[in-house]
């Protein structure tokens, strides 16, 4: 199991194209506190969450309606004991049709139970992920305030 990178899964009645639009705003469901392009090709940008953590992203692939795939280049995390566990991750966004609906399926290529932020990093993104983003997608809007 410690090899096993984390996914989590969603399913929208939204078009792929709907659900492809929704990740490349993570301002609207990650964090408000993103500065730089997050929707252009190897565009980089980071990520701040106070003071407790810190990440640089770099787009590295980008498909329309199919996938998004960012590159963690830096990370920091204030109470880990290893402040590269998540450099060199990938987070992939997987986007494919299911009959009428959209499929989303996450990853963080990277991320398995053997690091020390598993747990926390679990339970954020799937909140970030099954609350927030499919709100975005379904509705709209993004529920960031789940995670205050």
């Amino acid at each position: 199991m410690d090899n096993q990178n984390f996914s989590t899964t969603i399913v929208v009645d939204q078009s792929p194209a709907e659900v492809y639009k929704a990740v490349n705003n993570p301002r609207a469901w990650w964090s408000e506190g993103i500065e730089g392009i997050t929707d252009q090709l190897n565009a980089e940008w980071k990520y701040q969450f106070g003071d407790n953590h810190r990440s640089k992203m770099k787009v590295i692939e980008m498909i329309p309606d199919k996938k998004v795939v960012w590159l963690i280049e830096e990370n920091y995390f204030k109470n880990a004991k290893d402040q590269n566990e998540w450099v060199g991750n990938k987070i992939t966004f997987d986007i494919s049709k299911q009959g009428d609906k959209a499929q989303l399926v996450f990853t963080q290529i990277g991320l398995t139970p053997a690091d020390d932020c598993y747990k926390a990093c679990d339970w954020a993104w799937t909140g970030f992920v099954q609350q927030s983003l499919q709100s975005l997608i379904t509705t709209g809007k993004g529920q960031l305030e789940w995670f205050k």
